[in-house]
């Protein structure tokens, strides 16, 4: 008799590698269900970002009549923590525990600013926007109490991620390291998206108790989720913990100064800041462009979020492949942001020419060209890293790369702003503030590419600099 059941599942087994790319990572030591596990962690910061970014944006404006300017200094408030990022990762490389812990410690430090931000932010709007009975509370109260939740979970996040990939790429051996980078992002593309829709499922009938709700739900759903992500994932080491007793103490100067000295890692950071700049200051101008220039309803323009998303996915996988097989991560990102031209120059010229059809093509186009070079900027930034300094390389990555998006967010706002309100460009197309914006990025993505030159042409450049130090896989003490 035919048994069905394990049939199926080595069916099961047998395309799973096929359909998801990063499936190949897992090994025994360290099954798929492990990383997908520990994965968790990047849920729960997509969760924050569509909450921060999206939800509370449009709620804050619209619904709590809060002054645009002053959301925007609230959104842009975790930034300042963006360039801490670099230490977080130091000190976890380096931090000494009786268990020989090194990354959990901080994961939980940044789960639990998260849930303590979460956890004041409802009622900090509420008094922001002097609703209901908070109408007689101090301004000061309210302003006060709603950047210090703004700046906790910007805080949580950025420590979270920088120190969960960090774990990551501690659990697995250097040569899969592209993959477990591409299934932890996405992993945040994945979170990002479920979020975004269960949030608005929830806040369709908006109320201000609804809001309570939905904040600190999501508290408790990431206090929960980096929990299980958590647990049993970093070995305890009594032969790690002695040695970190006795083992000099190094400072933060002295570590930065080690890591920016090696061949290729200024060139790179440079690299990761230009072609930052180049992707992420379309972000916050492609949905109102689709809407201004080509007459996009607002449900067309929310699926271009997806657009690009899915594009960004599609850049993930390749990148994967690619170096898996050996591929420059240097030449990746540089091809990608080669890429992300043309897709800028479709949506400058979808306004004039075909139209919606070639800025959907440039837009997913340009995220394709975005995951590439994220991946490949993030994998160099890994294998060109000392072993016992990777905590301090993804830091770097992430505060150079946060901070330029960031910056590049604000500046393509209000480049678009000063040209509308200038006399001189009165009368112009309304695409026209949107093109110089675009023209600009592709400006940044050619600089980019000219500082990644001598670094895809060096052969395998520091690519293989770290092949006389890899560290062994940790085995799981429960």
């Amino acid at each position: 008799m035919i048994d069905y059941r394990a049939f199926a599942l080595r069916k099961l087994a047998s395309i799973t590698p096929r359909y998801l790319p990063f499936a190949d990572v897992a090994t025994d030591d360290v099954p798929l269900s492990r990383l997908l596990r520990l994965s968790l962690f990047q849920v729960t910061v997509g969760m924050a970002l569509v909450l921060l970014v999206g939800t509370l944006n449009r709620v804050m404006i619209v619904e709590l009549a809060v002054p645009a300017t002053l959301v925007a200094g609230m959104l842009a408030l975790p930034l300042l923590f963006a360039p801490f990022r670099t230490l977080i990762g130091f000190k976890s490389d380096t931090h000494r525990s009786a268990l020989g812990w090194r990354r959990v410690p901080y994961i939980w430090k940044g789960t639990m600013y998260q849930f303590g931000g979460f956890a004041v932010m409802p009622f900090a709007l509420l008094v922001l926007s002097g609703y209901g009975e908070a109408v007689d509370a101090p301004r000061w109260v309210g302003l006060s109490s709603a950047a210090l939740a703004f700046l906790l979970v910007g805080a949580g996040v950025h420590i979270v991620q920088t120190v969960g990939l960090a774990l990551a790429t501690d659990l697995v051996k250097e040569e899969d390291h592209p993959k477990v980078v591409g299934l932890m992002y996405v992993m945040l593309l994945f979170g990002m998206v479920i979020s975004a829709l269960i949030y608005g499922a929830l806040l369709s009938n908006y109320t201000p108790g609804r809001l309570i709700q939905v904040i600190q739900g999501t508290a408790v759903v990431t206090i929960a989720l980096n929990l299980v992500a958590l647990w049993k994932q970093e070995a305890r080491d009594r032969a790690r913990a002695q040695a970190m007793d006795t083992a000099p103490i190094v400072k933060f100067s002295d570590a930065w100064s080690k890591l920016v000295a090696r061949p290729g890692v200024v060139r790179i950071l440079v690299m990761i800041g230009l072609g930052t700049f180049g992707f992420g200051m379309a972000d916050v101008l492609l949905e109102p462009y689709g809407g201004q220039a080509l007459g996009f309803s607002v449900g067309q323009t929310t699926q271009l979020t997806a657009i690009l998303a899915g594009g960004t996915l599609i850049g993930f996988g390749v990148a994967s492949r690619a170096l898996a097989i050996g591929g420059s991560p240097v030449r990746l990102a540089a091809f990608g942001a080669i890429i992300g031209i043309p897709g800028f120059l479709a949506i400058i010229a979808s306004a004039s020419l075909i139209g919606p059809s070639l800025f959907v093509i440039g837009t997913l186009t340009t995220g394709v060209g975005a995951g590439l070079f994220g991946h490949g900027t993030l994998t160099a930034t890994i294998r060109n890293a000392p072993p016992e300094q990777i905590g301090l390389s993804l830091g770097a990555w992430g505060a150079v790369q946060a901070t330029c998006a960031g910056i590049g967010v604000a500046l393509a706002g209000v480049v678009r702003d000063v040209v509308v309100a200038l006399p001189a460009f009165s009368g112009l197309q309304a695409e026209t503030p949107y093109n110089l914006v675009f023209t600009m990025e592709i400006g940044f993505l050619l600089a980019s590419i000219v500082v990644a030159i001598p670094l895809a042409f060096r052969g395998k450049h520091t690519d293989d600099a770290r092949s006389d130090g890899a560290r062994a896989n940790p085995v799981e003490v429960p």
